[in-house]
């Protein structure tokens, strides 16, 4: 077991250095690009990496692979072609990509008065696409282990599935178990499902070359489905005691009634546990990505204080950008132990009256 552990950490390192270079590579060529226009904006090429697109860019390359637009305008009619009719400023069936305002990077409609409107946007986004790719990665990952199981029910998976099998059993025998007890089976396909959404997208979102490189999890429209899906399964399955303490808590008359000060405080908790869960993910993963694109860019930051200086920057920044994929890489897997971790207290609270009253 400690000679595979070894072998697991070699090689995440390796990769991890691989894809470093990449992306040390792509803010070279950026920077280079960015020069030649006046200098380098580290505000936009930063954001640039971070923020949704309607493209996929592959690394050390000029290449974009373009993705669908689908999108209504005003009248009513639905339009699908090619992000690459877009490319470049151009305008195609009276759609744009805007890169100023409010709706900077999106697609913009105009109008028969000339004016910029946003049209109703089903398009497949970077982010979009990298999400189903992650439900794929799901399906190919847990069907062929579930059919290994019915095939071997008394042996134990190794490699591969052993790995996936470990992490079931740390979320499940020391999470899901322990504070759900009884009601853990009916909980654990949802609370699973989100520990290993959250844990691939988190990885996806570290490998800087195609397929991968989308921010999900440092996307807050992604981080709020993903809270209101825990709000749901909390407020749906939870007790008559859960709703009766959320309405009407057994407190003092004079704190419901006529003012219903704890209804209120109740009703108010309920709310904000979505919004902790959806702001602690997407504030930490962001907060990863940010840190690591700034280190890459301080090179090029002070490239301007000489050569000397450039080189101290270099080693400097490369070695701590190293450092914080490595830990960005054990946070990913944090972030969704945490946020599933929270979800089954939250769901827990909303079970356990029920199970001091059957103790009584």
């Amino acid at each position: 077991m400690p000679k595979l552990s070894n072998m697991i950490f070699r090689r995440y390192i390796l990769v991890l250095a691989m894809l470093l270079s990449i992306s040390f590579t792509t803010a070279t060529k950026a920077s280079a690009h960015s020069e030649e226009e006046g200098g380098l904006n580290v505000k936009e090429l930063i954001f640039h990496h971070l923020l949704d697109s309607y493209e996929w860019e592959l690394p050390c390359t000029h290449v974009k692979i373009p993705l669908p637009i689908i999108v209504r305008d005003y009248q009513g009619e639905w339009h699908l072609f090619s992000s690459s009719r877009l490319a470049h400023g151009e305008e195609y069936e009276g759609f744009k990509i805007t890169h100023h305002g409010d709706n900077s990077g999106k697609v913009v409609g105009i109008n028969a008065e000339g004016e910029e409107y946003r049209p109703l946007d089903f398009s497949l986004t970077k982010n979009v696409t990298e999400i189903m790719l992650a439900a794929i990665l799901m399906l190919l990952i847990f069907l062929p282990m579930a059919r290994w199981y019915k095939k071997n029910p008394y042996k134990a998976p190794r490699k591969f599935f052993g790995g996936v099998e470990l992490l079931i059993e740390m979320i499940y025998g020391e999470v899901i178990k322990p504070i759900l007890g009884k009601d853990a089976k009916k909980f654990a396909p949802y609370l699973l499902t989100v520990f290993f959404f959250i844990f691939i997208i988190n990885l996806l979102g570290m490998i800087t070359v195609f397929p991968g490189g989308a921010n999900l999890s440092g996307n807050i429209a992604v981080t709020m489905v993903l809270a209101l899906m825990t709000f749901l399964v909390i407020n749906i399955f939870g007790t008559k005691h859960y709703w009766k303490d959320l309405i009407w808590p057994e407190v003092p008359m004079f704190m419901k009634c006529p003012i219903p000060l704890m209804p209120v405080i109740e009703i108010f908790g309920a709310l904000t546990k979505p919004m902790a869960l959806m702001i602690r993910l997407f504030a930490n993963m962001m907060g990863g990505h940010m840190i690591t694109l700034v280190l890459v860019c301080l090179i090029f930051i002070f490239s301007a204080f000489g050569l000397a200086v450039q080189s101290g920057t270099a080693v400097f920044s490369v070695a701590f950008a190293l450092f914080m994929g490595v830990l960005h890489l054990l946070i990913c897997l944090i972030q969704a132990y945490v946020f599933t971790m929270l979800s089954t207290i939250f769901i827990g609270l909303a079970q356990i009256h029920e199970h001091k009253e059957e103790k009584k």
